[in-house]
């Protein structure tokens, strides 16, 4: 299966654990993203459960694996095989989210294994001064987001948008190839455009969507948003 290019400004999001976005729900949240997208003009990809990861996919949205490990096809039960997240479709995967981190060389090792499977590496870290480290392995993406403020609804763009210029400033001297995703507490438009001015090239998102009340309409104003 081959998956939808991953574009930028990037609206990516994370759907967790949240029963709100298991199974059948996944698809249904893939298939209103999709026809987002296609209105929009904007990337709109989704970071489900592992098992839902080719059902999603099939709904024509870029698909991100919340998490791979840095193994080789063989003797790893237990473990995320790059080559199989691929292999389901997706077009990417997160690497060391706040709910599942990892130590530098290891976040290294990761990347350099999805860059050879293909996929598109998106790094989480939570300081500036981590994102400038994590620019040298040389990820696609790194989405900075500090752990305190995820979930809470407060967006990181407005209670510490220095975070968000140092990072971006620090990624750009490390690597101007390199993107740079806002994320923790984005929950509107105003959020957004807040965090494109900040130098930000897309966003992650996940309780805000996921949880929201009509999911559509959540979707387009953050998508809205990304249009300028």
């Amino acid at each position: 299966m081959v998956s939808p290019a991953v574009e930028y400004p990037l609206l990516l999001v994370n759907l967790k654990t949240y029963r709100e976005s298991l199974g059948e729900r996944a698809v249904s949240l893939a298939k209103v993203s999709h026809k987002i997208a296609q209105e929009t003009g904007i990337c709109v990809a989704l970071a489900p459960q592992y098992v839902d990861l080719r059902i999603v996919a099939e709904s024509g949205v870029p698909v991100f694996a919340q998490h791979v490990d840095p193994i080789t096809p063989g003797r790893n039960t237990g473990h995320s095989l790059p080559e199989a997240a691929a292999d389901a479709g997706c077009a990417g995967t997160l690497i060391n989210h706040s709910e599942r981190q990892l130590p530098l060389d290891t976040i290294k090792a990761v990347v350099d294994r999805v860059k050879e499977v293909g996929l598109v590496a998106v790094v989480c870290v939570d300081t500036p001064e981590k994102a400038g480290k994590v620019a040298s392995f040389g990820p696609d993406a790194i989405a900075i987001e500090p752990p305190e403020l995820i979930g809470t609804g407060i967006p990181v763009s407005k209670a510490k948008p220095e975070i968000v210029s140092d990072s971006v400033e620090a990624v750009k001297a490390v690597n101007p190839g390199v993107r740079v995703l806002c994320g923790a507490g984005i929950t509107s438009g105003e959020d957004v455009s807040a965090a494109l001015r900040l130098g930000a090239e897309g966003i992650l998102v996940a309780s805000g969507v996921v949880k929201a009340g009509d999911l559509g309409k959540k979707l387009r104003d953050l998508a809205e948003a990304m249009r300028g």
